[in-house]
């Protein structure tokens, strides 16, 4: 197979196992009418019958894994598919509180690099009529929309159908070969336009200042050394709240989501006694993927954005993060796909130096956390007759970057997914409570 595009062999490059860099999904299901006491074990079984798999997940690291593997894909022909698909159960009395403490041991795990770079749980005995399941997948194969529409692939609006094709199966409508790759000319023209659009990049950002600056941010309880353990919190809200803010404050949804989040960290940090003088900034990641792109890979670009966490009114808040979006969004205008993913890398300077001993408590940090917003599904989705009632995402955070949050939509609810390192950020559960009453303050202020 040919060399790795760098976007994906630099989170191979910078994993370690303080630091494991995989992207992950939990989708809960409701069992469908008649189901016996067996239905997710017989799930189980069915899924192992599938001996197609998607050729992106049929890739790993070519051996030796420690030199060349990170620069080559190369693929797998003898897959263990027992080995990725495995069946676990929640202890009594099965709380989703069960099933997020064993989403976080999960997913602090690492992958393993002899093998293709994936796995995917089925989780049984959740009270309530349900299961779970749990996937991760590593960040250098797939990127948070890519992973998305992988999942959507196997479900479907008609809940007669049992069809148990998995996420990681071939589809007979799929390219086998290697998909067609940007033409020489085009790159050689978007390298050209590097050195203009980096001029209009430091115009914008350190002369004009009319976007975020790069290394800003100021230093807080987040930005600091973390460990490889992890503890994950999800929760969903009502999508018609948080548009219906959007829509009185001219903002919107994601600038709504955005406020939510600003506001929950600055009460969550005021009650640790911890919340900076100058307000956090959130790196914030832009789909640069066009059309119904299911091939892997990454293709993001990156915006900094204040969350004015030093203004205690919901309404003010609102509106200078809307500004700053705004903002920061203009900066890339008209740049191609290469040039603002190249100028993207500028605030993540810091995570790569954050990789040598004792950097991240020398360097100013680029931006506080992380904040991600994909799109998903707006219909109610089935998976075997099984009713899919939420599906939040589980992310990474980086060293000097405790805490991730990434958020979806799925069927008129926004669901969030908090992942923070297990020592680093305390009680994180009670973010959620914060998130929920910011929500509320804003469709009063507005």
């Amino acid at each position: 197979m040919p060399l790795m595009p760098v976007t994906e062999s630099m989170f191979l490059l910078g994993e370690s196992r303080e630091h494991p860099l995989h992207v992950g999904g939990l989708q809960l299901f409701e069992l469908p009418d008649g189901a016996g006491p067996d239905y997710v074990g017989e799930l189980h079984r069915a899924l192992l019958d599938t001996d197609d798999i998607h050729p992106l997940l049929r890739r790993r690291p070519r051996d030796p894994v420690g030199s060349l593997g990170q620069w080559m894909w190369t693929d797998d022909d003898r897959l263990d598919l027992e080995y990725h698909v495995r069946l676990s159960a929640l202890p009594t009395p099965g709380r989703v509180r069960e099933l997020l403490e064993l989403v976080s041991r999960l997913h602090g795990s690492l992958l393993d690099r002899h093998r293709p770079l994936w796995e995917a749980h089925l989780v049984e005995g959740l009270r309530d009529n349900r299961f779970a399941l749990y996937t991760k997948v590593h960040h250098a194969l797939l990127d948070g929309v890519s992973a998305l529409r992988l999942l959507q692939r196997s479900l479907t609006t008609d809940p007669t159908v049992r069809d148990t094709r998995p996420p990681w199966a071939a589809r007979e409508d799929e390219p086998r070969g290697p998909r067609s790759r940007t033409g020489v000319g085009a790159v050689l023209r978007d390298i050209a336009g590097l050195g203009p659009a980096l001029a209009k990049y430091a115009n914008e950002v350190f002369r004009a200042q009319t976007a975020t600056l790069p290394f800003a941010a100021p230093r807080s309880i987040l930005n600091v050394p973390i460990t490889g353990a992890r503890r994950f919190a999800a929760q969903g809200w009502p999508l018609a709240r948080v548009r219906a803010v959007g829509d009185a404050a001219g903002a919107t949804v994601n600038d709504v989501m955005l406020a939510m989040c600003a506001g929950a960290l600055r009460r969550y940090l005021l009650e640790l006694d911890a919340l900076p003088e100058k307000p956090l900034v959130a790196a914030v990641p832009m789909s640069l993927r066009t059309g119904d792109d299911s091939a892997g890979g990454n293709a993001l670009g990156m915006i900094l954005c204040t969350l004015a966490t030093d203004r205690p009114d919901p309404a003010d808040r609102l509106a200078a993060i809307t500004e700053s979006t705004r903002s920061d969004k203009d900066v890339y205008r008209g740049m191609s796909q290469l040039q603002v993913t190249a100028l993207s890398a500028i605030p993540f300077a810091p995570l790569a130096l954050g990789l040598l001993p004792g950097a991240v408590r020398l360097t100013p940090p680029g931006f506080n956390l992380m904040i991600s917003n994909v799109p998903g599904p707006t219909e109610p989705l089935y998976w075997n007759g099984a009713r899919m009632l939420g599906v939040y995402p589980v992310s990474i955070p980086y060293e000097g970057q405790a805490l991730n949050i990434t958020v979806t939509s799925y069927n008129g609810s926004l669901e969030f997914g908090l992942t923070g390192c297990r020592r680093t950020v305390p009680h994180l559960q009670r973010l959620l409570t914060h998130l929920d009453t910011e929500l509320a303050d804003l469709e009063r202020a507005i």
